[in-house]
C-alpha cells in the first residue's frame, strides 16, 4: 500500500478506536447523545458535520504543515 492510503486506514481505525472506548465505557451517555442527535434540525447536525469537517483539515494542516 501507499504511505498516503496507509495514513487514511489509520486515521480510520483511530477514529473506530476512540468512539469504541466511548460506547463501551459510557453506554448510557452514548445512547442520551445518540437520541438527542436524532431530534435535532438538519440544518444544525450539517453546520455541525461542517464545523467538524473544518476543525479537522485545521488540526492535520497545523500538524503536518
Amino acid at each position: 500500500m501507499s504511505s498516503g492510503l496507509v495514513e487514511l486506514v489509520s486515521a480510520l481505525g483511530l477514529v473506530l478506536a476512540i468512539e469504541g472506548v466511548l460506547y463501551a465505557a459510557f453506554p448510557g451517555f452514548m445512547r442520551r447523545v445518540l437520541a438527542s442527535l436524532s431530534e435535532q434540525p438538519e440544518q444544525g447536525l450539517r453546520f455541525a458535520g461542517l464545523f467538524s469537517l473544518m476543525a479537522g483539515v485545521l488540526i492535520v494542516w497545523m500538524v503536518r504543515g
